[in-house]
C-alpha cells in the first residue's frame, strides 16, 4: 500500500482544451450521417455552450445536427438537456453506439491522412504539462480516465510526451466503476474533473466515499457549477494545482 496519492485525471477539459477537434470532428461524423446537413466551418457559439452539459463523444455528433436546425430553441436545451436527449436521439433515427463509431472513424481517419494537423487542433491546459512532469519527484503517480477513446487520448498525450499509468477510455466503463476497481489498490484517490455532475455520480456512490474529488477551474464548466459545492468536492484553481500535493486543497 502506497500513502501518496493517485492523481485520476480526466482527459478533456481538465488535461486538454480540444473545443476545435471536437467541432471539426463532430461536425465531420454528422454529414457522414446526414451529408445533406449544413454546417459551418467554425463551431457555432451554441456548441461552445452545450459542450458543458456533454458527457460523451457521441452527443457532440448529434448536437452538431441539432444545431444545424433552423427553429432549434436552444435556451430550452440547455435548461433541460439530459432530459432532451431521447427526444433529440429518436428526431435524427439515430443510435448512440452509431453516432460514436462515427466519431471515432473520423478521428482514426484524420490521424492516418494527417495526424500532425489533428494533434494541432489540440492544446494543454498552461502549466500542466510542467505540472504532471514534477509528480514524479513527490512519488506521485497519475493515470487518465476519460470518456474519449483510450487510443486517441494516448496519441495525445505520447505527442507531448507524457507518459501517465495508464489510460482508462470509455472502454473500460463508466467513472465511477472505473474508480471503484482502483480503490482496491487501497492508495488514496485524488479525481481531477470538470464536469460537476459527474463528481456528483461519484459523491453519490457510498462505495467512493474514500475518493478526493477536485472541480478543477480551468475546463468546460457550465454557469453555476463553482457555487455552492456540496461537500466532498473541492474548487480547484491553477495556482493550487501548481504548488505540491500536500498544499492542495483539504491537504491541511
Amino acid at each position: 500500500m502506497s500513502d501518496t496519492p493517485l492523481l485520476v485525471c480526466d482527459f478533456d477539459g481538465v488535461l486538454v482544451d480540444g473545443m476545435p477537434e471536437y467541432w471539426w470532428s463532430a461536425r465531420r461524423a454528422a454529414l457522414e450521417l446526414r451529408p445533406g446537413l449544413v454546417l459551418p466551418e467554425q463551431a457555432p457559439p451554441g456548441f461552445a455552450r452545450l459542450r458543458p452539459l456533454m458527457h460523451q463523444g457521441w452527443e457532440m455528433v448529434l448536437m452538431a445536427a441539432e444545431l444545424s436546425r433552423p427553429d432549434l430553441d436552444l435556451q430550452a436545451l440547455l435548461s433541460a438537456y439530459d432530459q432532451g436527449l431521447p427526444g433529440v436521439l429518436q428526431r435524427w433515427g439515430w443510435g448512440r453506439q452509431q453516432l460514436q463509431a462515427a466519431l471515432e472513424e473520423v478521428r482514426r481517419q484524420a490521424m492516418a491522412r494527417d495526424l500532425p494537423g489533428w494533434l494541432a487542433l489540440h492544446r494543454f491546459f498552461p502549466g500542466v504539462v510542467e505540472r504532471l512532469r514534477r509528480l514524479p519527484g513527490e512519488h506521485g503517480e497519475w493515470l487518465v480516465l476519460t470518456t474519449k477513446g483510450a487510443a486517441f487520448a494516448r496519441r495525445i498525450l505520447e505527442a507531448a510526451e507524457l507518459e501517465p499509468r495508464c489510460v482508462y477510455g470509455h472502454e473500460q466503463g463508466s467513472k465511477p466503476d472505473v474508480l471503484e476497481r482502483l480503490l482496491a489498490e487501497a492508495r488514496p484517490l485524488w479525481f481531477l474533473e470538470d464536469r460537476r455532475p459527474t463528481l456528483e455520480q461519484v459523491r453519490a456512490r457510498p462505495q467512493l466515499e474514500a475518493v478526493r474529488c477536485f472541480l478543477v477551474s480551468w475546463g468546460y464548466l457550465a454557469p453555476g457549477d463553482a457555487e455552492n459545492l456540496p461537500e466532498g468536492i473541492a474548487w480547484l484553481e491553477p495556482a493550487q494545482f501548481a504548488q505540491p500535493l500536500a498544499r492542495w486543497p483539504g491537504s491541511g
